[in-house]
C-alpha cells in the first residue's frame, strides 16, 4: 500500500507536559524529522493547564525530555526545538481558552504556510476525553481548509456503554476518517508482518486453518508491576487494560479471513467479522489473578496491594488467562488461548501456533521416541522475529528424532527497527487508518468482554515472577495440552 505524501501540517499536543509527550511523542516526532521524513513540513504547538509556560521555557523542557529520553545531540536537539516547537496555555478548558487555542493556531499556520493540515493528539487521562473533544469542535477547531484528525489514547471507554457514549460524542464534531484510535501495539514492525507473513507466503496461509491449526496461543506478558499507577490501575484491572484492546487487536490479526485489498477499510472489516464470530466466553473458562510478592531476576517485589494508592482488600485483576472459540468456517473447533498479566517473569509478547501431529506415527517403535507438533512462534517484543519448530533425525543409532527450529529475527536481518509511536504518528500525518481501530471494533469488543466484567469470575493469587495463578493450567489440562514453555 502506497503512503501518501506527508503535507505541511500542525501537531497539536493536548497534555503537552505529560508523561506521554515526554518519554514517546517528542522522541518519536524528533527522530522522524532527523530521518528526513518530516524535515521542515511540521511544527509542533503543545497545550497544557500551566500558564506560566512559555514558548522558550517549553523548548527547554522538551530538550530535557529528549535527553531523558536517550535521545542524542544536544545541539542538533536544541536546534529543531527552537524550529519546530511552541506552546500554548489552556487554563480551566473554557470557551475562552479554545478561542485562543484556535487564534494561536491560525497564527502559525500563516507564519509557516500551513494550509490548515492540523493533528489532535489527546495526550490525556480518559476523563479529560469528553471536554476536550467538545471544546475543539465547539470553537471550529474540528475543521479547516486543509485536513485535521483526531489522535486518542487508550483505553476508549471504560465499558460497552461507555464507549458507546465517547463515539458518539466524537461523532458529533468530527467524522469517523479523522479519527485515529491509538493502539501502539499495532505499531510494532512484527505486527504489522502478520498480515504479509501470511498473505504473501501461500506455504503458511494454506495452513492457517482448522485442518491443519490445533490450537493457537497469544501472550503479552509484562515482568513490571503498575509503576505507580493505582489510581488508574485499581479501576480499569487487567481486562480493560490489556485484554480488551491488545489481545484481542492481536487475537483479530491472527484470526481475520483474507481481506480483498491492502486498505484500511478492507483490513478493519475483516477484524471486525472477527469480533462478531468469536463465541460468548464461559465463565469457567477465564483464570483472573492477582500477585502477591515475590522474586522477579532475584529482586524481591512486592504485592499488588502493597502498592502505593492501592487497597489493602483490593479485588483488581492483573492477570487474565481465557479460551475462545471462532464460529466460522475457518477456525471451528480450533481453541485459542489468551493470557495477559503484569509481575510475570519476563517482558514477552508471542503468538504460539500449534499445528496438527501426523495422524498415525510411524515411530512407536523407536525407544523413548516422542513426536511433537510443529510449533511457530511469532515474537512481536522483545527479540523481534520467528522461530519454526520441527522434528528431525538425529545423526546416531539407534534412532533419535530431536526437535530443532528455524530462526528469524529482524534486527539481524534489517537492524534496530523504529519504535512503534514513530510508525503510528507517520501513518497519522499521511492519513492511513490500517493500524487504527474503528468504532465498530471498539464497540464488539467491549460487547464480547461485557459479561465478564459485570460479573467477574473468582480472582487468584500468584507470586511475582510465577506465570500466573496455577488455576491457569486448568483451561488447557481440560483438553490435554499446555501452555507454551516460554
Amino acid at each position: 500500500m502506497g503512503r501518501n505524501p506527508i503535507e505541511p501540517h500542525l501537531f497539536i499536543i493536548l497534555g503537552g507536559t505529560g508523561d506521554l509527550t515526554q518519554r514517546k511523542l517528542l522522541p518519536a516526532l524528533y527522530r522522524l524529522t532527523a530521518q528526513g521524513i518530516l524535515n521542515d513540513r511540521s511544527r509542533i504547538l503543545g497545550v497544557a493547564r500551566d500558564s506560566n509556560l512559555s514558548d522558550q521555557s517549553f523548548r527547554n523542557w522538551a530538550r530535557e525530555a529528549l535527553a531523558t529520553a536517550g535521545v542524542s545531540g544536544k545541539e542538533m536537539t536544541a536546534n529543531w526545538c527552537d524550529q519546530c516547537v511552541y506552546y500554548q496555555p489552556i487554563g480551566v478548558g473554557s470557551e475562552g481558552d479554545y478561542r485562543s487555542l484556535l487564534a494561536r493556531v491560525q497564527e502559525l499556520e500563516r507564519k509557516y504556510n500551513i494550509a490548515g493540515n492540523r493533528a489532535f493528539y489527546l495526550a490525556l487521562p480518559p476523563d479529560a476525553f469528553p471536554t476536550t473533544i467538545r471544546g475543539l469542535g465547539q470553537v471550529g477547531l474540528n475543521q479547516s481548509s486543509g485536513w485535521t484528525r483526531l489522535v486518542i489514547e487508550k483505553p476508549f471507554g471504560h465499558d460497552l456503554a461507555s464507549a458507546q457514549e465517547l463515539n458518539r460524542l466524537v461523532h458529533t464534531d468530527f467524522n469517523e476518517s479523522q479519527i485515529y484510535r491509538i493502539d501502539h501495539y499495532l505499531g510494532k514492525e512484527t505486527v504489522q508482518n502478520l498480515l504479509v507473513f501470511r498473505f504473501a507466503n501461500a506455504i503458511f496461509e494454506s495452513l492457517w486453518n482448522r485442518d491443519r491449526v490445533e490450537s493457537i496461543e497469544i501472550t503479552v506478558a509484562e515482568d513490571l508491576g503498575i509503576e505507580k499507577r493505582a489510581h488508574y490501575y485499581e479501576h480499569a484491572g487487567a481486562l480493560r487494560d490489556m485484554v480488551q484492546n491488545h489481545l484481542t487487536q492481536l487475537l483479530t490479526l491472527v484470526a481475520m479471513e483474507v481481506p480483498p485489498s491492502f486498505e484500511a477499510d478492507a483490513i478493519r472489516t475483516e477484524k471486525i467479522k472477527v469480533l462478531h464470530t468469536v463465541m460468548p466466553i464461559r465463565p469457567e473458562e477465564v483464570v483472573l489473578g492477582q500477585y502477591t510478592r515475590g522474586k522477579i531476576d532475584g529482586q524481591e517485589v512486592p504485592g499488588y496491594r502493597e502498592e502505593p494508592g492501592v487497597a489493602p482488600d483490593s479485588n483488581t485483576e492483573t492477570s487474565v488467562a481465557f479460551r475462545v472459540e471462532i464460529d466460522n468456517w475457518r477456525w471451528q473447533g480450533v481453541p485459542f488461548y489468551l493470557r495477559t498479566g503484569k509481575r510475570l517473569p519476563r517482558r514477552l509478547t508471542q503468538i504460539a501456533v500449534t499445528f496438527r501431529s501426523p495422524p498415525i506415527c510411524l515411530f512407536q517403535s523407536l525407544d523413548g521416541c516422542q513426536i511433537h507438533p510443529n510449533v511457530l512462534t511469532i515474537t512481536l517484543q522483545p527479540d523481534e522475529g520467528f522461530d519454526l519448530f520441527f522434528e528431525v533425525k538425529a545423526p546416531v543409532q539407534p534412532v533419535k528424532i530431536k526437535t530443532q527450529r528455524l530462526h528469524f529475527r529482524y534486527t539481524e536481518a534489517f537492524g534496530p527497527l523504529p519504535e512503534a509511536y514513530e510508525t503510528l504518528l507517520l501513518d497519522v500525518l499521511t492519513g492511513d487508518q490500517t493500524l487504527f481501530v474503528h468504532a465498530d471494533e471498539v464497540e464488539a469488543s467491549w460487547r464480547l468482554f461485557a459479561p465478564l466484567l459485570e460479573q467477574k469470575p473468582q480472582v487468584h493469587e500468584y507470586a511475582a515472577g510465577s506465570w500466573g495463578p496455577p488455576e491457569a493450567d486448568q483451561i488447557t489440562d481440560r483438553e490435554g495440552r499446555r501452555w507454551q514453555t516460554l
